[in-house]
Order: C-alpha cells, then structure tokens, then sequence
C-alpha cells in the first residue's frame, strides 16, 4: 500500500494514477474539508481527464482521510513554498510531513518526496529529522527523491508519458520504487543519486526560465526601437539551431517562477545567468502596465476604471493561479494608489479579486480597453467581440487591425 502525503495539484494527480493502475493507494490531507469533497465524490479543481481518472481510481479502491497509514511506502508531495528575500526553499511542510510519518510508519518503510526542494535540501534537513527521531537513514527508514514532472492543463497524459527520475541511497531501493512508478508510467525511469535528482528537477525549470527571459528581454528591445520582435522571433526560427520563445506579461505556476531562485539562494555570486533572468520575468508585469499606461496616452483614455484585464490565472485553459502574472499586475497597481482594473477569467468561478467579472459579454461592455493575459481558448475563439475594443495582446494571438502588442 501507498500512502500520498498531500491531495494538491500534485498529489492528488499522482495518487489517483497509481490507484487506477493496481496499486492500493490511501490519500492523506491535513485539510478536513478537501477530504470530505473527495469523499463526497467530486474533484477539488478542474484538470482536463482527471474526471474519468478520479473514477477510476475510486472504483479501484481508492481511500482518502486526514490520517497518516501504516503502511511501507509514503509519498510526500506537499509545497515547498520559497523566502522571496533570501530566495531559498522553505522545507517546513516537507519536513512536517516526514516527522508525521515517523511517527507511524514501521522499520524499513520507505519515504518518497516528490515535492519540488533545491539541491541537497535532503542533506541539509531530512536526514536530521530522522535522525532526531532516533532512526537511521537507509536503514531503519529508506529516503527517495522522485520529483514530479507534469504541468496543469495535461497533468493526465504526462503522469502516463513524461520521464521520470528516481534519486535514492541504495540502488536497490531506487529499482523498487521504479517498479512502482512503472506501474503507469511509459517513459523512461532513471534510477540516480538523491542529489542529483533533486539538482535536475530544478535545472529543467531553470532552463526554461532563462529561455524564457531572453525572449521576454527581447520584447523590451523591441518596443524600445519600435521593432517587430513576433516578426524578429519567427524569421530567427526559420535558423536550424535557433528556437526562441515567445515574449509574455510575466511568469506564473508553482515552478519556473519559484525553482529558478533555490539556485540564486543557495549558490550566491554564481547563479548570475540565473539571478537577471528571474528578475527579467518578475519585472514583465510592471512593463506591461507601462504600456497600458503608454496605450491609454496614445488613444486619448483616462479612466483606468475602463480597463480590463483578460485572464487570472497562470496559464491558459486552467484553473490555477499560483504566481499569476495578472495578480501580480494588480498588486503592482496598487501601490500606484489607484482603482483596480476590471478583470475576468472563464475558469475562476469565485471572487478572488475587486472589479472581477464572471461573464466575457459583461466584461467587454464594462471596458475600452481589453488586455489579454492569458491565452485561454475562449478568447481566441471570441476575437469578433474584440472587435470596436482597444486591445493590448500580450501573447500576439488576436488577429486583428491596429492590435497592441508588450
């Protein structure tokens, strides 16, 4: 039996697969209500497939409670929130987590932390917990790192096809817990050090961050000289060697936005690739309320309260607005001391902001100016509502005459 240590965006994904696949799974949450909705039946967030996977998993047998089992194998996946001043990671749930289960588990169990840490936040802070407790590591209790590797919006299929890394102590361990991934995951299991898996996890979401910086210092650039960096972008590509990314308002999720700054926190003076490239993509709101700002001068608006933002959340066609570039917008404004923008986002059914809108019809007749956020399919579905609105396009898919663009 497996025990999943927190039913988040993670967890939850990842217990649910595993139950579907044969393996007896127990999901524990210390969040009584997110328990309860999961024993009632119904799913605590929207994810493309996971309605067919949670029936699967339920009909397979899948139990969930706010206790910790008695079992041999656990597996962590509680956030791993980060210091925005020191820009290290903040273990503290994790750590939690693995006390909680030594209180229960028995000699020989193995704990599996899937949860995003930095390179040898193990070492540092795991490996003494256990040892407080009276235990030795790789002995009384086996220690393995397996860090997740999906994105919301197709969490489903990469659980079924992504590769996977299993970090342990003892190769033998690390082959068994391989079996149990193997159970439905399809692509290749590595079996390395706990080290290193915990160092490639973040170097994945640290090379797409730099990527992403580039393009997005391009975009400044470009604006600068008043230059076409779509056009520049695409005539680069066309190069065998080249792929640039496309400019953006900012970075969000739980992993390129965070990640990235467990490097620039532990290893400072060394990651300063690293370090600018972070605060390129956290500075991307700020300069796009600068051309909202720069847009309203150039048409003759002055009433902010006619502005609209376009998007909540992350990412487009999800739920999740962890880090949102657009939350980041409006804090941004208002420290300016002025009236928040209007906003709207299909897929955020609560008030989670002031002047927010649950209908896209409503939205666009309350604003002259629109700015899309986020790519969500419905906005590029609807672009003949945009049609009489002033719009800025910070994703440059809007085809339409006379569109702005960051």
């Amino acid at each position: 039996m497996v025990n999943v240590i927190g039913l988040g965006y993670i967890g939850l994904p990842t217990a649910l697969m595993m139950a579907s696949h044969g393996v007896e799974v127990i999901g524990t949450d210390y969040n009584k209500e997110l328990v309860e909705t999961l024993k009632a039946g119904k799913l605590t967030f929207e994810e493309k497939g996971l309605d067919e996977l949670f029936d699967a998993a339920v009909k397979a047998g899948i139990r969930f409670t706010t206790e910790y089992q008695v079992t041999d194998t656990y597996i962590i996946s509680v956030p791993t929130p980060y210091d925005k001043f020191s820009k290290k990671v903040d273990p503290v749930y994790v750590i939690a987590a693995v006390k909680d289960v030594l209180k229960v588990c028995p000699k020989g169990a193995t704990i599996i932390i899937e949860s995003t840490i930095s390179p040898g936040t193990i070492d540092r802070h795991i490996r003494g917990a256990i040892t407080q407790c009276g235990l030795e590591p790789g002995k009384d209790v086996h220690l393995v790192h397996a860090p997740e590797r999906i994105i919301p919006g197709n969490m489903v299929f990469e659980l079924l096809h992504n590769n996977r890394t299993i970090g342990a102590d003892k190769k033998e361990i690390g082959e068994a817990v391989k079996k149990i991934y193997s159970s439905f995951c399809g692509g290749e299991i590595v079996v390395t050090d706990i080290k290193t898996a915990e160092m490639t996890k973040v170097v994945e979401n640290t090379f797409r961050a730099v990527n992403i910086a580039f393009a997005n210092e391009l975009a400044k650039i470009c604006r600068h000289d008043n230059m076409d960096v779509y056009e520049i972008i695409r005539i680069c590509n066309m190069h065998p060697r080249v792929n640039i990314l496309q400019p953006g308002p900012g970075v969000g999720g739980h992993c390129i936005s965070v990640d990235p700054w467990f490097l620039v926190g532990d290893y400072p003076g060394l990651a300063k690739v690293i370090d600018e490239s972070m605060k390129t993509n956290d500075g991307m709101p700020d300069f796009v309320l600068n051309r909202i700002y720069q847009i309203m001068k150039a048409q003759g608006l002055s009433d902010l309260s006619r502005v609209g933002l376009y998007g909540l959340t992350y990412k487009e066609n999800v739920d999740d607005m962890r880090e949102s570039p657009t939350l980041q917008l409006l804090a941004s404004q208002r420290h300016h001391l002025a009236s928040p923008l209007k906003t709207y986002d299909p897929f955020v059914k609560k008030d989670v902001v002031e002047n927010q809108f649950h209908d896209l019809d409503a939205f666009l007749d309350a604003v002259d100016l629109v700015v899309v956020m986020v790519k969500h399919d419905e906005i590029r579905e609807n672009q003949d509502k945009l049609k009489d609105k002033i719009i800025l396009d910070c994703h440059n898919i809007i085809d339409l005459p006379g569109v702005y663009h960051i």
